[in-house]
């Protein structure tokens, strides 16, 4: 029997799926050899996807609906989603992932509906994306194996003896995959690096690093071109450049930041308007493309910030050094020269080529200390004009953009990390923005808005940062969320960010202020890079993009090539440039949008890390904590000062609790007790596993909470005062319309801009 033969079987409207006896039956096949030839050509006929085989051990013909993407499996592992190319996602039931893994990139059919999407079977797996990872060695008799951090790989890994390298039980270590799950043979890894103490922090980086496959090291050819690269601007840089030299420009940022890649400066105009000059380092100038550095740049696409490391998008020599706009140094810039009237409206631009030196390094802390009057802000008088200028802009700026409708008072949920010398965390510090913050924030959102236009305008292929509005269902959420802590929020059918915005002015005073910014921010969807310009919804922008930041992000140093581009050419791009454009366009933007996936969820990650470790020295001890979410198992709870997050098992309670899945309660069969999301409670913290990354509480008294206050310390808060002001209810208002409830898929900290 021929492969053909086969195939026109399976094509004929006759054919029922059959099973492997079945079809052997209709071929008259009986013999052992026979049998095994036809198995070995349904298996390549599934390989290339032209059948495939069901639940019920069926071949079926597959119906042409076929796509390739990546598949990412969630914590809970009962469901995954299949991002495919063209940004489709599909949802894959766990028994239909065909022993796929997190990160493959597969082949998969969709089959049916899963609420709002599109619900499919892996096909075949094409490419393994997982080829190390992280785990805790152990064993069992005579056997040895690695459990994966991860909780999206869900397998004991078996290790040979002649593969452990000397790690011992309970020790940190880096994986090899050596053989992939299936169905004849369970998983098999060597171990390839011992880490060391799971408890130890210096595992926490190699931990994240391998877990996200971050690139650390630059390659060597990489760091050769750089090294030709010149230590300082020279004469030759400048020609034809704006010269800003003279005047008063200056950096702000944070007190331990060393990539300076964006300055500022304020003038009033004599016709009462404000000049807003943002000049951004000329990274393009010494990045070329095509070069070892610049695909470098591309493939990583971001700089990644961890506690107390960073690794960067560019070598040191350019992110540091020649490219930085550090004090008292002449740097090449994109300057932009905006004129802006009293309404914060922009009335005039002009862009080009320029060269500054940078007048003064300002620091957050000192700009806010010196708005608020603080001694500490004393150092900065003889810049007094130059800074209350920058805050009357600022607020001109920040009103303009709340009349038209612009989420302007989400502040997050950023902590600064205390390290010790040996990198344990000591203390966490909630991350407050002060003036000289939303300043910096106002002046780089007009910088990308007025790019952005120019490009709309005229037309042009263009790398957009876009944020679509979000969906209704997911808002629908976030209501029943407020009604549980007695906040009542009605939508109107069309969604405008001016609707949510109401409901942060709505609620600034509320106790559960944070927990409720934090939940808004999730019901919205991810601002990504796109050469299709569909607007921001958060920032109620009609045109936006990245180009302050080409330091550290590969988007931004394309706009600023564009920008290049568009200048040398007077706006008249060849047409066969143009379409060039449009293909590297689409492919960058998929690319730089995954990666800043990637390097936030690294962040996260190494955060998480350094949370455990600080309260992993805090077992025992009594928190406040708030309730984030009520599920059938127990109750997310964090403590607001330092947004530490865990668990109330259901099983610690002191009664038997069933859950009210209408309202989203806990509640006791037989003292009535209720707990829902909002309550304030004393919880003791009882675990903390930095392998699992899990937190676990359970509820205490005040008593207990306030045995271990010092003597002069002062209560924030306590629960029972707290429950008073939640029965005050406030109200955004809105045209209802009904909705229905889907599973909640938001991940963390989904940041919008």
């Amino acid at each position: 029997m021929k492969k053909s033969e086969l195939k026109n079987f399976f094509k004929s409207e006759d054919y029922k799926p059959m099973t492997f006896k079945e079809l052997c039956r209709t071929f008259s096949i009986k013999e052992k050899d026979e049998k095994e030839k036809l198995r070995e050509m349904l298996d390549q006929l599934i390989d290339t996807g032209f059948i495939f085989r069901d639940d019920n051990g069926r071949y079926l013909l597959t119906k042409g609906n076929l796509f390739t993407g990546t598949i990412e499996f969630t914590r809970s592992g009962n469901i995954a989603f299949v991002t495919t190319d063209d940004g489709t996602e599909i949802a894959v039931p766990i028994e239909k992932t065909n022993l796929a893994m997190h990160k493959d990139r597969v082949m998969v059919q969709i089959i049916g509906r899963w609420y709002e999407l599109p619900e499919g079977r892996v096909m075949k797996i094409i490419e393994r994306g997982i080829k190390r990872f992280v785990g805790v060695f152990e064993t069992r008799g005579q056997f040895a194996f690695v459990i994966p951090d991860d909780p999206k790989l869900p397998y004991e890994f078996t290790v040979p003896i002649e593969e452990i390298n000397g790690a011992k039980p309970g020790m940190k270590v880096v994986a090899e995959i050596t053989h992939y799950p299936s169905l004849r043979k369970s998983p098999q890894a060597r171990i390839v690096e011992v880490l060391g103490r799971v408890e130890d922090p210096a595992t926490d980086f190699p931990t994240v690093v391998v877990k996200h496959n971050l690139p650390v090291d630059f390659p060597q050819e990489v760091l050769d071109e750089v090294a030709k690269l010149p230590d300082y601007v020279r004469e030759e840089d400048l020609e034809g450049r704006w010269d800003f030299r003279n005047e008063v420009i200056v950096t702000i940022d944070g007190v331990d930041a060393k990539d300076f890649d964006d300055a500022v400066q304020v003038k009033r105009l004599p016709n009462g308007n404000y000049l807003l000059g943002v000049h951004i380092a000329d990274v393009a100038h010494y990045v070329k493309p095509n070069t070892a550095l610049d695909r470098e740049a591309f493939n990583r696409a971001t700089s990644i910030y961890l506690a107390d490391r960073v690794i960067p998008m560019l070598p040191f020599k350019l992110s540091n050094g020649l490219c930085s706009l550090v004090q008292g140094e002449d740097r090449l810039v994109m300057s932009l020269l905006m004129e802006i009237d009293r309404n914060g409206d922009l009335v005039d631009y002009k862009v080009g080529h320029g060269v500054i030196r940078s007048y003064r390094r300002l620091v957050y802390d000192d700009v806010n200390a010196f708005l608020e009057g603080k001694p500490e802000g004393d150092k900065l008088k003889d810049l007094a004009e130059h800074i209350y200028l920058m805050k009357e802009l600022k607020d001109i700026l920040r009103e303009n953009r709340r009349k038209r409708g612009a989420i302007l008072d989400i502040e997050g949920d950023e902590v600064k990390i205390v390290l010790d010398d040996k990198g344990h965390a000591v203390d966490i510090i909630p991350r407050k923005r002060g003036e000289s913050e939303v300043i910096i924030e106002e002046f780089m959102i007009k910088a990308n808005e007025t790019i952005a236009e120019i490009f709309h305008n005229a037309d042009i292929p263009f790398i957009y940062r876009v944020h679509e509005e979000p969906d209704y269902d997911t808002l629908l959420q976030l209501k029943n969320y407020l009604a549980a802590i007695g906040i009542r929020m009605r939508l109107p059918q069309q969604v405008h960010p001016r609707v949510l915005q109401e409901l942060l002015e709505k609620t600034k005073e509320h106790p559960l202020r944070a927990s409720i910014q934090r939940l808004l921010v999730r019901s919205m969807k991810r601002a990504i890079y796109s050469p299709s310009n569909v607007g921001h919804f958060g920032l109620a922008s009609e045109a936006y993009t990245h180009f302050t930041s080409p330091i550290r992000r590969y988007p931004d140093l394309i706009v600023h090539r564009l920008l290049k581009m568009y200048l040398e050419t007077g706006g008249n791009i060849p047409k066969k440039e143009l379409k060039k454009l449009e293909k590297y366009l689409a492919k960058a933007a998929v690319h730089c949008s995954k990666r800043e996936r990637v390097a936030d969820e690294a962040e996260w990650d190494y955060e998480a890390l350094k949370k455990i470790d600080y309260i992993s020295k805090h077992i025992g001890e009594v928190f406040r904590v708030v309730v984030t979410s009520v599920t059938k198992f127990g109750m997310f709870v964090e403590i607001p000062e330092k947004y530490i997050s865990g668990l109330i098992h259901i099983s610690t309670l002191d009664d038997y609790y069933y859950y009210d899945e209408v309202s989203a309660r806990l509640i006791g069969s037989r003292t009535g007790k209720v707990f829902k999301i909002g309550d304030l409670l004393y919880a003791r913290v009882t675990r903390a596993d930095k392998v699992r990354m899990e937190i676990d509480f359970e509820i205490a008294s005040e008593d207990e909470f306030e045995k271990q206050l010092q003597p002069n310390e002062t209560v924030l808060w306590k629960p029972e005062k707290v429950f008073e002001k939640l029965g005050n209810q406030s109200t955004v208002t809105g045209a209802s319309k009904k909705g229905k409830n889907k599973p909640n898929r938001s991940k963390n900290r989904n940041g919008y801009t």
